[in-house]
C-alpha cells in the first residue's frame, strides 16, 4: 500500500513539472502581433550636404582675329600672348562667333569628314603620324571646330584650312597649358613631358571651367596660302583676299557643309 502511494505521488510530481514547461503557441502569436503593431522607429538621416559653390569665371579668354590671322590670349583684359595662325579659305571660311574651350587633346587623331568632297581621298591620321594635319595639340571649342597644331607650319599667317584654326605645335602647347591652368585642369611639367614623349597616345583633358573664345572677322590681310609657297613670299606679292565681311554671304550659303569639317 505504501509503495502504491509513493508511485502515485511521484507520477503527480512529474506531471506538475511537465506542465510548467508547456508553452501555449497562442502566446507566440500574441507576441508577434504586438511586435508587428508597434510603430517603426524613424531612422536617423544624414544631414544634407550643401551644393558646392559655382566656380568663379575664368580670368583667361581667347580672341581669334580672322583677318589679322592672329590669336590673342587675354588675362584680366591684358594681352599675355599673341600667336600667328592660319584660318579658313574663302571657299571654306572660319566661322565667327563666341563659344568656350571645354577640352584639350594631346596627340589628336584626325578623321576626315566622309561627307565632304575635298576629303573623299583622305585617310585617318593616327596620333604621332607625321601627316596628321592636327599636329600635336587640339583645343576644342565647337565640335568639330578647334584650334589645333599643324604639320604645315609654313601656312601660318594665311588662309589655308577648311575652316579650322591652325597654330604651331609649340604655340598651341603654350596656349593649351594656359587654358588648362585657368580652367581648373592644370598639369605639372612632368605630366606634360610624359604626354609629349609618347606621340602615339591620344590624351583628352576636360576643362571643368571652360575658357571663353571669340572669333571675329577682323580686317583683310594677305592672300590665301597654297602648298609649296611660303607665307612670307605671298605677303610680298601684293595680292589681297576679299574682306571677311564681304564673304559672309558665301559663308552662310556653305555653312551647312563648312560646319561639319574641322579642316586640316
Amino acid at each position: 500500500m505504501l509503495q502504491r502511494w509513493i508511485g502515485t505521488a511521484l507520477a503527480a510530481a512529474l506531471l506538475s513539472t511537465a506542465g510548467c514547461t508547456v508553452k501555449d503557441s497562442s502566446d507566440d502569436n500574441a507576441s508577434g502581433d504586438a511586435a508587428a503593431s508597434a510603430p517603426a522607429q524613424p531612422q536617423a538621416q544624414a544631414p544634407a550636404q550643401p551644393a558646392p559653390p559655382p566656380m568663379p569665371p575664368p580670368d583667361l579668354r581667347l580672341e581669334v582675329n580672322v583677318g589679322e590671322r592672329k590669336l590673342y590670349v587675354y588675362r584680366s583684359d591684358q594681352v599675355v600672348g599673341t600667336y600667328s595662325i592660319a584660318v579658313g579659305t574663302e571657299e571654306w571660311p572660319t566661322r565667327t562667333g563666341e563659344w568656350t574651350v571645354g577640352q584639350v587633346v594631346f596627340n589628336p587623331r584626325w578623321t576626315p569628314p566622309t561627307d565632304e568632297e575635298w576629303a573623299k581621298d583622305e585617310e585617318v591620321a593616327e596620333p604621332g603620324d607625321p601627316d596628321n594635319p592636327l599636329g600635336r595639340i587640339q583645343l576644342v571649342y565647337d565640335p568639330p571646330r578647334s584650334i589645333h597644331g599643324t604639320n604645315e607650319p609654313e601656312s601660318l599667317g594665311t588662309a589655308a584650312s577648311h575652316g579650322s584654326i591652325r597654330i604651331s605645335n609649340a604655340d598651341g602647347l603654350r596656349v593649351a597649358r594656359m587654358v588648362m591652368q585657368s580652367g581648373g585642369a592644370a598639369k605639372d611639367d612632368a605630366w606634360i613631358e610624359r604626354v609629349q614623349a609618347n606621340r602615339k597616345e591620344r590624351v583628352e583633358v576636360a576643362i571643368p571651367n571652360p575658357i571663353p573664345i571669340r572669333v571675329i572677322s577682323g580686317g583683310d590681310t594677305q592672300s590665301s596660302y597654297r602648298p609649296g609657297e611660303s607665307s612670307k613670299g605671298k605677303s610680298g606679292s601684293g595680292e589681297r583676299e576679299k574682306e571677311m565681311s564681304g564673304s559672309r554671304e558665301k559663308e552662310k550659303e556653305k555653312s551647312g557643309s563648312a560646319e561639319k569639317s574641322d579642316g586640316a
